[in-house]
């Protein structure tokens, strides 16, 4: 029997974690990563092929949607602070679903972020296009790619703070985007101010001019701007204090949501009506190019390839821990749950990153094709990693519940019931992927990864009986018991021979 104290972590600020890894992450880092999750390049550029679908109604997609995240991360909040650890969502569906589905989630995030990591690679290399038009785009892919592995090898610590600066650019430009808009709007100066005004968001066939259908369908399009904001739950194992600042972390997201995604685009098809833009152009750079800001291209574009090398980042920092997680639990190379002398996963980061590397391998044989051939697979990912939270949090709130667990100091609103609401809403939006023939090839690529999953997890079986066992885990209060420390002691963990304790160092 294994005696833990929920919600205690061994080690102060600039300690180490039961896992063994650092706890290099302060509150301001954990922070701009949570903001910095919430805004992609799915804001920046794919917004505008939202827009010429939907017309002003994008804006309430992204509420809508915006609405079912916060759900997501509250669920995901609840468990954090009922276990934080850093394989988070993985070690969930492992608990309360069983082995193969946290082997099968595990896995699925971690191919999510290293086809993300092409994806990004690829569009930062076209970036840089704009001011380096004779470099080859596969050379700009390679040097990105290990400069931000250096950044990742040496300590968690640079890599928060490589982060920071990323997300701080990022927010830097949206309210900056915001503030010239308003001005525009109630002062009227610049080149837009003739026909700058609230009405655009209405006057111009209304709010939904191809109908709520073709606004609903956006919804794909529209989630695949949010994967990330799931990063803050990586983070778990490496915060200097998760009690604090993973709750504030994700209580801040609808704020996020309304000034970064709803607010700026309210602003932006106020100043632009919504028949200006198109697909395969960011609504940012037209916006400012209307305004008539010297030099709004190369601001604009400075701003996307820091968006793109900031999701690159933060995706072989989740590799790295994902894989670790799996090697942990005996469903991946022992060789990936190693630490280096800095406390980091560098065999796990270098094998994500080795892989990573077939992007720069695209970029040199079809440069033209390379983002397309790997960016449809993020979102059928992430809709599996974000059901897993949610059917997780609704297992977790029956054994509460029943009393086999304890409570978390985090408890989602309304329990159990959001968690069934935005289940329902990814169900929904899955049907959408399906319907719509140009997004459905990434629900086939799944249903291939899906069938590799199923043979590989048969292998590992084979291979060791013990991995396919359920092991469920008991809880019993203390009583009286007094507390050897200032945190709460809450009860005893009670695991059967045979499963690993994810919460003990490897």
């Amino acid at each position: 029997m294994t005696s833990l104290q929920v919600g205690k972590h061994d080690g102060e600020a600039g300690g180490t974690s039961q896992e063994g890894y650092e706890r290099g992450l302060g509150s301001r880092q954990v922070q701009m990563i949570a903001i910095g999750g919430a805004i992609g390049v799915g804001l920046f550029m794919g917004a505008g092929a939202n827009i010429a679908k939907a017309g002003p109604g994008i804006i309430l997609m992204y509420a809508l949607a915006g609405v079912v995240i916060f759900f997501i991360m509250r669920a995901l909040g609840e468990l954090l602070l009922y276990r934080p650890v850093s394989g988070s969502f993985a070690e969930y569906a492992r608990e309360f679903l069983g082995p193969f589905f946290g082997f099968a989630t595990g896995w699925t995030y971690w191919l999510m972020w290293v086809v993300t990591g092409m994806a990004e690679l690829t569009a930062a290399s076209i970036y840089m296009h704009f001011w380096f038009p004779r470099i080859p785009q596969w050379v700009s892919a390679l040097v990105f790619l290990l400069v931000l592995f250096g950044v990742n090898l040496i300590s968690v610590k640079i890599f928060g703070e490589v982060e920071f600066w990323f997300s701080m650019v990022k927010v830097t430009a949206i309210i900056g985007m915001i503030v010239i808009g308003l001005g525009v709007l109630t002062l009227g100066f610049s080149d837009a101010g003739d026909t700058a005004s609230v009405s655009n968001l209405w006057t111009h066939g209304g709010i939904f001019p191809n109908g709520i259908g073709s606004s609903l369908m956006t919804l794909q399009g529209v989630m695949f701007a949010y994967l990330a904001v799931e990063l803050v739950g990586v983070t778990a194992g490496e915060s200097e204090n998760p009690e604090k600042t993973l709750p504030k972390a994700i209580n801040t997201l609808p704020w996020r949501i309304i000034i970064f995604y709803v607010g700026a685009l309210a602003v932006i098809l106020s100043v632009v009506k919504w028949t200006d833009f198109s697909a395969g152009e960011s609504p940012f750079v037209h916006a400012f190019e209307e305004i008539g800001i010297p030099l709004a291209a190369g601001i604009v574009n400075f701003v996307v390839l820091t968006a793109a090398l900031s999701s690159c980042n933060s995706g072989m920092y989740s590799t790295g821990r994902m894989l670790r997680d799996l090697a942990s639990n005996g469903e991946a190379p022992r060789s990936f749950g190693r630490l280096n002398a800095r406390r980091t996963p560098a065999v796990g980061i270098a094998v994500s990153v080795a892989l990573m590397g077939i992007g720069v391998v695209l970029n040199y044989v079809v440069p033209e094709k390379a983002f397309g051939y790997v960016v449809s697979v993020a979102t059928a990912a992430g809709i599996w990693t974000w059901m897993m939270i949610l059917i997780s949090h609704i297992r977790y709130r029956r054994e509460v519940e029943a009393g086999r667990l304890p409570a978390s100091s985090f408890p989602a609103p309304g329990g159990s019931r959001l968690s069934w609401v935005a289940l329902v809403f990814l169900v929904a939006v899955t049907g959408m992927i399906a319907y719509d023939r140009d997004s459905r090839i990434s629900l086939v690529v799944g249903g291939v990864w899906g069938v590799g999953l199923a043979v590989g997890w048969a292998v590992l079986k084979k291979r060791d009986p013990r991995l396919g066992r359920s092991t469920p885990t008991t809880w019993t209060p203390r009583g009286r018991e007094s507390p050897p420390s200032s945190a709460p002691v809450i009860g005893s963990w009670q695991r059967l021979p045979g499963r690993r304790d994810p919460m003990v160092s490897r």
